[in-house]
């Protein structure tokens, strides 16, 4: 990259500790060849900051001759940027140090939205069957050989009805329904304050991908509001195909049919379990709740998170196996740090169907942590964020039950982030070093649909075998033990 001359605006703020005290001030920095630059007011003691953005010109000829104008950059308030974790940003660090000089004639606001992505739940127990529907219903959630997938929603109407009642139990058993939207509500209400005390006024919205309100929704009202710079901020701290991935393979199909949204600057945060911010705050909820028990020192630390179909690993190269076990080691690095040496382990959760998950299962860890001799454990879902039916009905009631079942004595339980404010405040400086990225999300990708339409003897002859192979599968004693088994 060349480094060029920059000239522009920072309206309307003010710097404690530095030069700049006035209103309107010419800006000259070093930049770099790309397309926007944001000026983002840090937090400070200030009495004024900014809650707008402002564009700053680039005058770097090969940046004219190559029709990009505009450079992207992060400033805080003493011009230094404290970037901590994942880096999302190639911008670097600039400091103002010139005389006050003329204000351009117009400064051009930016609408700055963030999305965050979560599942979603259902609300009552009537909302429980269409929820499992359109879950399974996902084809990143039950993967189909191309020639079933016509399938896919017959499938997941049978998983649905017949796992249905089960899960009812589940949901009534924590008060008749998941809490998700009204916890995921209040995150994006701590997100946007964070933003706000950080220098950055922004809409949080918040879509859900399997209940209401649906992403789609949430897409619309960021239209409608005229958003011209978006931050995607999926709930997951690690990436899968099944929770990440599924969410922004909905945000390309809409974006791809509408002309105002595919041109939209657009930045998704893939992943965040390595930000400092993150991982602290999950050392902070460990330590404290080490201190519950009668010998913290003798607790065996016991990661639980969502499992995902080997398949999803070892044949599509699913990143989230790799991420988690990151996650664990950076955690364990920061309480050792603190002195805290505690031996841990990490097992895998909420499988559902025939196929093989991601091992060690919990349910079987916990029995042979119990035959072992462990005596007291903390439970420690790592991989939500928000409290649902996974932690507060399967953690802490199915897995409690089983292991004091198998002799363990002591049970305790982190509690999920929630609006944890170090960990909100780290989610929001996350957005602020993303949005200098944001470009148009828009890229050719290949479809998910069948190919073989435009053919129409050829897609009467794949309906046909795989139907007759789909019906002598299901049918056949082995898939319908299966289902018992797994499925209700």
């Amino acid at each position: 990259m060349d480094a060029t001359s920059c000239s522009g605006v920072l309206h309307n703020t003010e710097f404690c500790g530095s030069r700049l005290r006035s209103l309107d001030r010419k800006l000259s920095v070093p930049c770099f060849s790309t397309r926007y630059l944001t000026y983002v007011a840090g937090h400070s003691n200030c009495k004024k900051s900014t809650s707008q953005a402002s564009l700053i010109k680039c005058s770097s000829s090969r940046d004219r001759r190559n029709g990009m104008p505009w450079v992207s950059v992060s400033l805080d308030p003493l011009g230094r940027r404290n970037i901590v974790g994942r880096t999302y940003s190639s911008a670097g660090t600039y400091t103002y140090d010139g005389p006050d000089l003329e204000s351009p004639s117009h400064v051009v606001e930016e609408k700055v939205g963030v999305l965050l992505l979560n599942l979603g739940g259902p609300e009552t127990l009537n909302d429980v069957q269409p929820f499992l529907f359109n879950l399974f219903a996902d084809p990143d959630i039950i993967r189909l050989p191309r020639l079933f997938r016509f399938l896919q929603r017959p499938l997941a109407t049978l998983i649905s009805v017949l796992r249905a009642p089960k899960s009812k139990e589940g949901y009534a058993a924590i008060g008749g329904g998941s809490p998700l939207r009204k916890t995921t509500d209040k995150q994006a209400h701590a997100l946007k304050m964070a933003m706000e005390a950080k220098g950055l006024s922004a809409k949080v919205y918040v879509g859900m991908r399997y209940w209401y309100p649906f992403t789609e929704e949430a897409i619309q009202q960021i239209k409608r509001d005229g958003i011209t710079k978006l931050v995607v901020l999926p709930l997951y701290p690690q990436f899968s195909i099944s929770t990440t991935g599924s969410s922004i393979r909905v945000l390309q199909h809409i974006f791809r049919e509408d002309n105002y949204l595919s041109s939209l600057p657009v930045s998704i945060i893939n992943s965040w379990y390595e930000r400092e911010g993150y991982i602290k705050s999950m050392a902070d909820l460990i330590e404290e709740e080490l201190q519950t028990f009668p010998e913290p020192k003798e607790v065996m630390v016991f990661f639980s998170a969502h499992g995902v179909p080997v398949s999803y690993v070892e044949d599509a190269g699913d990143p989230y196996r790799d991420q988690m076990e990151e996650c664990i080691f950076l955690i364990m690095q920061e309480l050792k740090a603190r002195g805290i040496n505690n031996e841990h382990t990490l097992a895998y959760q909420s499988r559902v169907g025939p196929v093989q998950w991601l091992k060690p299962y919990t349910d079987e860890v916990l029995v042979e942590l119990g035959q072992k001799g462990v005596k007291s454990l903390l439970a420690v879902p790592v991989s939500f964020v928000s409290e649902h039916i996974e932690t507060l009905e399967e953690i802490d009631m199915e897995y409690k039950h089983l292991a004091l079942e198998s002799g363990i004595k002591n049970w305790g339980r982190v509690p999920a982030l929630g609006t944890n404010s170090s960990f909100i405040m780290d989610l929001a400086d996350a957005v602020i070093e993303a949005l200098p990225s944001a470009t148009a999300m828009y890229s050719p990708t290949s479809s998910s649909e069948d190919v073989g339409h435009d053919d129409p003897l050829k897609y009467l002859i794949k309906m046909f075998f795989g139907s007759v192979l789909a019906f002598i599968l299901l049918l056949s004693p082995k898939m319908i033990m299966a289902f018992r088994n797994h499925i209700i």
